[in-house]
């Protein structure tokens, strides 16, 4: 297998973020699972899944509690979460292209040929995260792809 070098990927904590949502989302509602399950689950480091862990409950995607009866557990909120919802909470905004930064004008906008295409190229990525559910995602059998059509949603760039 070759080695990717590509930029345009997401980073670990992103893809460690969706395995702990989704594995959260298969569990029996209101049941908690610690820290090292979770770990252990999601073939991610202690140390590192804490961190993605704590951004997931900023987002209020996730609860965690201490003590006895302890342990991490989803929300509601984080069950009807999309993909694009948990990358963000953890990376921020994806963004192809600095020219595509929302609340930026760039200059070359309207005389850059390749402008459109990271323009589409951004909306289908977004369209396609968006579309995909955590809760779909943790209904999918293991390998398996999901059961449901994903209608794409227009996205502002």
């Amino acid at each position: 297998m070759k080695h990717c070098n590509s930029s345009m990927q997401l980073t670990r904590a992103a893809d460690y973020g969706v395995r702990v949502m989704i594995h959260l989302a298969k569990l029996p509602e209101h049941e908690r699972a610690l820290l090292p399950a979770l770990a252990k689950a999601t073939e991610a480091p202690v140390s590192f899944l804490s961190k993605v862990l704590q951004a997931l409950s900023r987002a209020q995607l996730i609860v965690s509690r201490r003590g006895k009866s302890g342990g991490f557990s989803i929300l509601p909120r984080g069950r009807e979460a999309s993909m694009y919802q948990v990358i963000e909470a953890i990376d921020g905004p994806i963004c192809l292209n600095v020219c595509l930064v929302s609340g930026r004008s760039c200059a070359r906008r309207t005389s850059c040929p390749a402008h459109p295409i990271w323009a589409q190229a951004q909306r289908a990525i977004l369209d396609v995260l968006v579309n995909a559910s955590i809760a779909d995602l943790a209904a999918t059998p293991e390998g398996g792809a999901l059961s449901r059509t994903m209608v794409p949603v227009a996205i502002q760039s």
